[in-house]
């Protein structure tokens, strides 16, 4: 497998490349010469061994099939369930697929589990250390955390938008005492946070010096690892093969892509319905064509206060034709202009397979109390927005499910107010509002935080 990137100016690259570099050298996002086409057989039940199934061509010449199996099972061996991402009812015929039974209780362990071990193996196999340079809304950034606290040959910071994430997200990354591990409260918006990452990769000088690594979806290893969670869930509510439809909370647009990834591969995907807040770039972009991003508003459902979505760049290079000087004159478009407008095939394609829907805060709260008086069960905002955009959209004809990609305990505030009921974090997490912070704040300037970089992880 050779991996391409999406402005067309980088030479080929395996794997590993794609793994340790993030983003191509040209700017643009890797992606796979070829989809493999997905084929699970029947009798494959349990997600670890699906996982290898569906990871394997992208990784063959880098990593033998043992080695991704014993990756693999160390990655999910802390996940709570089993099932590792247990698929349940809810009402109205919706299914839930709980993608929060990992360590820091967001869909976001699912990938970072896994990368964070390929990353620690390759580093090893190179004899090198390396810096995990990450921004987060809100999940990424404990996620990645946990997957590489305490490990020797890698660095890791944070980059987080003060006073835009949930306390509880706040505490799982500021609370890790590991000596390799930094956090930083950068003042801006999660996109402002994005931006300064993208010119620390940049900066090839910077780069090169503290060998940067992204954690981000805009690493390919991410997406990757996300599209498995597609492929079980549609096995567990349409076991027999049939069409299923997927309600995905998104921002990034990178949860949403793994499922677009599955599809490509065979997956039998009906529809995509993309749930947005107030920050609904992705929404009006299905439904109009036109890519404009606006002021970020802060939301209930802060993981997805952004507008810049980056791994639509790696959507549109595919529909485009993979013409990589197309995608970089529509991205350039974006940064300078504020948006761009796709052209009227490319608009037709997104419309066949996407469909989206806007939830403010009050829909959102409406939604949480809605499913506790109806199943009992309860649910976090983004989890909130995508069952709301679920029913909001005329049904298809097969089962649909939605992706929960937060555990409740972690917006605690917010199910409290819609129902009444304050969750509670599980015993591991049960004293985390008791633990001593540390970040560092940091204006959003890229030369700050080069600065910043040399001085605390500079090799």
């Amino acid at each position: 497998m050779r991996y391409l990137s999406t402005r067309g100016g980088s030479p080929p690259a395996g794997f590993a490349t794609a793994l340790l570099g993030g983003l191509a050298p040209d700017g643009g996002l890797y992606v796979p010469e070829e989809w493999p086409e997905i084929d699970v057989h029947p009798s494959v039940e349990r997600y670890q061994d699906v996982a290898v199934e569906v990871i394997a061509p992208y990784v063959a010449d880098d990593i033998a099939r043992d080695e991704l199996s014993s990756l693999v099972e160390d990655a999910y061996a802390r996940f709570d369930d089993p099932a590792v991402v247990p698929v349940r009812a809810l009402s109205d015929g919706l299914h839930v697929a709980e993608l929060f039974r990992g360590p820091t209780l967001a869909f976001k362990d699912i990938a970072l589990q896994l990368v964070g071990r390929l990353i620690d193996r390759e580093l090893t196999r190179r004899d090198e250390t390396a810096t995990v340079l990450v921004a987060t809304s809100g999940d990424t950034g404990s996620a990645a955390i946990e997957a590489c606290r305490g490990r020797d040959r890698v660095s890791i910071v944070v980059l987080h938008p003060r006073g835009r994430v949930s306390e509880i997200q706040r505490r799982q990354m500021t609370t890790v005492v590991e000596p390799n591990v930094h956090n930083v409260a950068i003042d801006g918006n999660f996109d402002d946070c994005q931006d300064l990452v993208k010119a620390a990769f940049a900066d090839t000088d910077l780069r090169r010096e503290l060998g940067l690594i992204a954690m981000n979806s805009i690493n390919w290893a991410r997406v990757m690892a996300q599209v498995v969670y597609y492929v079980t869930s549609a096995a567990a509510v349409a076991p027999d093969g049939g069409p299923v439809s997927f309600s995905v909370p998104t921002g990034n647009f990178g949860n949403v892509l793994a499922g677009w990834v599955a599809a490509r591969g065979g997956v039998d995907v009906e529809r995509f319905v993309v749930g947005s807040n107030r920050n609904d770039i992705l929404t009006r972009w299905i439904d109009s064509g036109v890519m404009e991003a606006r002021g970020v508003e802060p939301t209930l459902s802060p993981s997805m206060d952004i507008q810049i979505s980056s791994n639509v760049e790696r959507y549109l290079w595919e529909i485009g034709g993979r013409r990589g000087s197309v995608v970089a004159e529509q991205m350039a478009d974006l940064r300078a202009r504020g948006s761009f407008r796709m052209p009227p095939e490319q608009h037709e394609q997104v419309r066949a397979i996407f469909a989206g829907a806007c939830v403010d805060d009050e829909q959102t709260l409406a939604e949480i109390a809605r499913v506790h008086a109806e199943s009992g069960m309860l649910i976090d905002p983004h989890t909130a927005v995508a069952v709301a955009a679920a029913r909001r959209i005329e049904r298809g004809e097969g089962p649909r499910v939605v992706l929960a990609t937060a555990h409740p305990a972690k917006f605690p505030d917010a199910v409290e107010q819609a129902t009444g009921v304050r969750p509670e974090l599980p015993a591991h997490l049960a004293d985390l509002l008791d633990r001593p912070e540390a970040s560092t704040p940091l204006a959003s300037d890229p030369d700050v935080l080069a600065d910043f970089l040399r001085t605390t992880v500079g090799r």
